[in-house]
């Protein structure tokens, strides 16, 4: 275009910036703000608006936030939607102390937060587990006369059932609908979900019947979730039909779905439904993935089916998978479970072999395998060696080395070093 002679005006700059922003192309948008100055245009705050949302979708939040400096030293002030692109972007990062001090800023600048701005915040709070400070921000919100949207109440109702607070979750529910503001299938997933975690299946059948009753179409979250539930209150029974009336239905269940199922099976001890419904993904090339086979696992040792546990273990990487730490933990456990402790250590052995390191549950169930099997001298060593990696003995470890020393069985040596960590 320049070399024709044509010379971009500010409203083709501004075009050109954002097409890139939305692109992914932040660092081509900055250089062209860097030519729009040069060139003496008048910038403004849009167009630092739009490249400061995209380096927060870029996750270069600091870098965004110097540019909000540069701005203002620039004479141009930020409004709104730059506080707004700037708290969703620190709050992704989990930085919810800056995103606070923003949106103070805000207030003292007398920039009125939107509904976007308060409903960020509000989400964020609740996802760190401070209601408290979220319910403040919800009531600033209705006193500075800007309404909640749905975004918002179904952040503080999940805020609520995150914490076991379902009372708390129906009022913000109701005072949803009471306000005029109508719950999506997102609301109602999260307050079934708020139920089903604290066992009223019932109460989030009801709300599953009100939704159809409205002309809302369930979702597989909602299915998945109501086949938790049924699984969580001991009627295995219910979610496979649940399962079914889901696929009649015509919803389609995804690999969560499967797992919470299969899952729910197992502690069910329902191991002949998990191993069929375990076969149908198969059949159905479902491609089960790591989690799938860790329940399945878990399920088989808890069944004293070891052989077809081991068999489904060793067979994973023809089927393109990886064990991962969960599922070295699983036949640990397992292995230690049957008695055979050397198996396991030799497990333990081979998982750095195999680009999967040891966590503090790792160590913790083969210190607890071989205090069971009275391996004192072994159990020393993997203490020794997780310590030196920096986890700690957990509860039951401890409680198992308080009740060794207690006994007086071991020798001296064994149990100075014991000692040490009781």
């Amino acid at each position: 275009m320049e070399k024709k002679g044509y010379k971009p005006d500010v409203i083709t700059y501004g075009t050109m910036i954002n097409s890139l922003c939305k692109v992914g192309e932040t660092g081509a948008a900055i250089r062209l703000l860097r030519k729009m100055e040069k060139g003496n245009f008048e910038l403004d705050v849009v167009l630092y608006n739009t490249i400061i949302d995209s380096l927060c979708k870029d996750r270069l939040v600091t870098e965004a936030l110097n540019l909000k400096s540069e701005m203002m030293s620039n004479g141009i002030q930020p409004d709104v939607i730059t506080y707004t692109c700037l708290i969703q972007g620190l709050c992704n990062f989990g930085r919810w102390k800056e995103a606070t001090s923003l949106f103070k800023e805000m207030e003292q600048k007398k920039i009125m937060p939107n509904v976007h701005t308060f409903s960020i915040l509000v989400d964020t709070l609740c996802k760190e587990g401070m209601l408290t400070e979220a319910k403040e921000v919800f009531d600033v919100m209705i006193q500075k006369g800007i309404e909640p949207n749905v975004v918002t109440y179904s952040s503080l109702i999940d805020g609520y059932c995150m914490q076991n607070k379902i009372d708390d979750a129906v009022k913000a529910f109701n005072m949803m609908i009471e306000r005029g503001c109508l719950p999506d299938v997102f609301s109602y997933n999260t307050l079934i979900n708020g139920y089903c975690k604290n066992k009223k299946i019932d109460d989030a059948m009801r709300l599953f019947h009100e939704m159809s009753n409205k002309g809302m179409i369930p979702d597989v979250v909602t299915y998945s979730t109501l086949i938790g539930g049924f699984c969580r209150v001991e009627r295995p029974q219910a979610a496979l039909e649940f399962f079914d009336r889901m696929r009649a239905y015509g919803q389609h269940p995804d690999l969560q779905t499967y797992a919470i199922l299969l899952d729910g099976l197992c502690k069910n001890k329902c191991f002949d439904e998990a191993m069929t419904l375990f076969q149908e993904m198969e059949d159905n090339k479902l491609h089960p993935d790591i989690v799938i086979y860790n329940i399945l696992i878990d399920g088989l040792f808890n069944a004293g089916k070891l052989t077809i546990a081991r068999e489904l273990f060793y067979s994973l990487p023809v089927k393109g998978l990886q064990p991962n730490v969960s599922t070295y933990n699983i036949m640990i456990k397992g292995l230690c479970q049957e008695g055979l402790i050397d198996e396991a250590s030799e497990l333990l052995e081979k998982m750095d072999e195999n680009g999967c390191s040891p966590n503090d549950r790792t160590y913790n169930r083969i210190i607890q395998g071989l205090l069971q099997h009275n391996e004192s001298s072994k159990a020393m060593k993997y203490l020794q060696i997780m310590v030196d990696k920096g986890f700690s003995a957990n509860a039951t470890t401890v409680a198992m080395l308080f009740d060794l020393l207690s006994s007086n069985q071991v020798d001296n040596n064994i149990q100075e070093f014991f000692q040490k960590f009781v």
